[in-house]
């Protein structure tokens, strides 16, 4: 009997990576991850070999993905802080790229986000950018997701705004909240990038669901959903944000980046293309609209705890 393909996920343990990996299970490949939390509780026992990430040493790295017909990507971090930043995820992506086509991986899936640009003046957007252009530049076969705003049972996000509504008496949003968000399924996501693994072309693709809303119609929508509608009051963006991080030392968290308000409020979660998820936030929210905001959603504590299992609705 033939030995099944081998593939590659970053991540496999935490958030988007799971869910590719579980697709890619149940499509009968063999899973390999690269991680920095091994010993974080996962779903899916000896299934998934895990191997650390070995940026340090990339001749390990390289060991790590000889064989693997496709590599998925999901390696980032969300904001700087004192442990990781942008800038070293950028080298360590270089590496992973590097790594990639020394060991003969025939394709690489890139998660990316929506609207990024070198010219940007947000080190996010900016430093996605960069990391498209590494990866088409390497001449690997490729397919770049571009997501804007995941939700799902291990979000942070949409959780983290039903939590505030179920315990605030009101919610603020920043300027009118006019602008735009198109939030994409985690699963629709995983099912998109281990389709695009079976390709050969090199595509970019605008991983975007079927709903739009501005932030203001989201909160509403959310609210209502859950049974917690709220007033929403809009607040200039400077004593907006001066509140989240106030807010976020209470719960230990970084909840919103400045970065993120502008990149939010500058429209870049929003684009023109065809929906390429078909999984309703409004549906998926109903459905679970009695454990949605229970719990508030910590990234810090997840990149501090990594033997304790990401909590799932």
């Amino acid at each position: 009997m033939a030995t099944p393909e081998l593939h590659v996920v970053t991540g496999a343990f935490g958030y988007s990576g799971r869910y590719i990996a579980t697709r890619l299970l149940q499509a009968g490949y063999r899973v390999r991850t690269l991680t920095n939390s091994p010993h974080r509780p996962q779903p899916f026992g000896t299934a998934v070999e895990a191997v650390p990430y070995h940026f340090n040493d990339p001749e390990a790295l390289c060991a790590s993905l000889r064989g693997a017909s496709v590599l998925y990507n999901t390696y980032w971090v969300r904001f700087n802080t004192a442990d990781f930043s942008h800038a070293e995820a950028i080298r360590h992506t270089g590496i992973l790229f590097d790594a990639a086509k020394r060991a003969g991986v025939g394709r690489v899936v890139h998660i990316s986000i929506t609207n990024p640009s070198e010219q940007s003046a947000l080190e996010y957007f900016r430093g996605k950018a960069q990391l498209e252009r590494l990866l088409i530049a390497s001449g690997l076969s490729y397919a770049i997701l571009r997501p804007a705003v995941l939700f799902g049972g291990e979000d942070i996000l949409i959780n983290n705004i039903a939590w505030a509504l179920r315990h605030l008496p009101v919610f603020g949003v920043f300027g009118d909240g006019a602008y735009h968000l198109q939030p994409i399924y985690v699963d629709d996501l995983a099912a998109l990038a281990v389709d695009c693994g079976r390709q050969a072309e090199n595509r970019l693709i605008d991983a975007i669901g079927p709903e739009t809303f501005t932030y203001r119609e989201l909160v509403q929508t959310i609210g209502r959903l859950i049974g917690h509608p709220r007033p929403i009051v809009s607040v200039p963006p400077w004593l907006g944000y001066q509140m989240i991080a106030l807010l976020g030392k209470l719960v230990h968290d970084v909840i919103l980046t400045r970065e993120e308000l502008d990149g939010l409020m500058q429209g870049l979660l929003c684009t023109t293309s065809p929906p390429a998820g078909a999984t309703r936030l409004t549906a998926w929210a109903h459905e679970h609209r009695d454990t949605l905001g229970r719990h508030y959603a910590s990234e810090l504590a997840r990149r501090k705890h990594r033997d304790v299992a990401y909590e799932k609705l």
